[in-house]
């Protein structure tokens, strides 16, 4: 593991840390911060009594450095679940210690124990750093496949409540 480096399981009282490091991320890609609402629900989803995303934190120093979000999908083909990466965030003043790498390879092994037939994410086509980390772990790149979505205003609309 990298030097000074600790990742592990976030906790409730870590709330606080990873919603900075939640705005972080929101700066870093020039979106807008999740607003009271979405911080509460954030909160609820990871640390609530029915929780529906797992979050890890990763400290160089003592400090918060880096998060993930994690949640399991599920493979009709394998038959297995899949992890799916939902968020990784290093701090940019944090880069360059092997965080990342350390936080792929405490995942990997998160989706290993779980028996996770595989892994997947999305990345932003303009994040070249990301795509070059991925590309460096040896990832596949899966170009076949086309990312769709829906909000929720059109969610109501298809479902008859809007």
């Amino acid at each position: 593991m990298a030097d000074n480096v600790l990742i592990r399981p976030a906790t409730p009282s870590d709330g606080p840390a990873w919603l900075e490091l939640v705005d972080a991320l929101a700066d870093y890609e020039k979106l807008a911060r999740p607003t009271p609402e979405a911080r509460e629900r954030l909160l609820r989803d990871a640390f609530g009594p029915a929780p529906r995303i797992q979050v890890y934190m990763a400290e160089l120093e003592g400090s918060a450095a880096a998060y993930a979000i994690t949640f399991e999908s599920y493979s009709s083909f394998l038959a297995l679940p899949t992890l799916f990466l939902e968020d990784l965030f290093v701090l940019p003043d944090a880069r360059k210690h092997g965080i990342g790498r350390e936080m792929f390879r405490f995942l990997a092994g998160e989706a290993v124990r779980r028996g996770c037939g595989r892994m997947e994410w999305v990345v932003l086509d303009w994040n070249q750093l990301a795509i070059d980390f991925y590309d460096k772990l040896g990832a596949t790149h899966m170009k076949d496949w086309y990312l769709y979505r829906l909000t929720s205003d059109q969610l109501k609309e298809i479902a008859g409540d809007g």
